[in-house]
């Protein structure tokens, strides 16, 4: 079968050498809708490089190479069609606030393959350090629909439940024509974000949004709107795509505070407030 469990779980660790410079972080930031007004004082901690500071979800393009999702799928014992990938989730632990120019050594393997029976899921975590000892840790998880079926463990469940009471900040933030377009600039050239013939083919209406665009949009308006727009307070951050969102929509993100984190939902206003990102964990100091 397309893929096999035992192969990918025993191929040995990848590592490689990823460096990123400032203008890398102002890509990114500007791919997930900083500065606007672009006058802003707020704006331009993430869009000056004389007062950068770096969101840290940052590390999930750091290197400009392809995000967790693909090198997943060119781990031995994986062989599969990208227009059946999609990506279920993602966390974040930051062992230290990030520079804004750095070189680090990374090293990536899947951790668990799971049998969820219409659908396998690939955990691939990724581990980041530089001179100075560790930076971060990453996890995405990989949905392959289809390839499911063979009996395997169907691993934990990654649900939480929604939070309770009415939220304690609500935000609008509007997802550009063509935020997809620069994003993609960051490195993830999936065609599924540009591409309307492969959007088509796997089964959506146009070319969606990044999750991890999306991803590092949330993250943003936590900071800025709980946590005294301080990137430095941040620990760990996690989420489940569990809807696509499409460039030019509206994302609607409701927050609740909690001891020592923010729980998030986030929803596309433009379609019934359908929900995109569950489950979402920002744990802060």
């Amino acid at each position: 079968m397309p893929i096999d469990p035992a192969e990918a779980l025993a191929a040995a660790p990848r590592t490689g050498e990823i460096s990123w410079t400032a203008g890398d972080v102002l890509l990114y930031h500007l791919g997930i809708g900083a500065g606007r007004p672009a006058t802003d004082p707020a704006e331009l901690r993430y869009t000056l490089e004389s007062r950068l500071h770096v969101l840290p979800s940052f590390a999930t393009v750091a290197g400009g190479g392809p995000p967790g999702v693909t090198d997943a799928l060119s781990v031995p014992g994986v062989d599969v069609d990208l227009a059946r990938v999609l990506h279920g989730g993602q966390s974040l632990t930051v062992h230290r606030p990030l520079p804004a120019e750095g070189t680090a050594t990374t090293t990536g393997r899947i951790t668990a393959v799971y049998d969820r029976g219409d659908a396998a899921v690939l955990v691939m975590r990724t581990e980041a350090a530089d001179a100075d000892g560790p930076l971060w840790t990453g996890e995405a998880r990989v949905h392959v629909r289809g390839e499911g079926g063979w009996g395997g463990e169907r691993g934990p469940s990654a649900r939480r439940e929604a939070p309770a009471g009415e939220p304690d900040r609500t935000v609008e933030r509007a997802v550009r024509e063509d935020q997809a377009l620069l994003y993609r600039l960051t490195g993830d050239l999936n065609p599924l974000h540009a591409d309307p013939g492969f959007a088509a083919r796997a089964g959506f209406e146009r070319p969606v949004l990044h999750g991890l665009c999306t991803y590092g949009m949330t993250l943003k308006a936590v900071v800025d709107t709980l946590l005294d727009g301080d990137v430095t307070r941040v620990r760990s951050y996690g989420t489940r795509f569990v809807s696509v969102v499409y460039p030019g929509e509206t994302l609607r993100i409701r927050m609740w505070r909690g001891d020592g984190e923010v729980r998030a939902v986030v929803s596309a206003v433009d379609r019934q407030d359908t929900t995109v990102l569950a489950g979402t964990t920002v744990r802060h100091v």
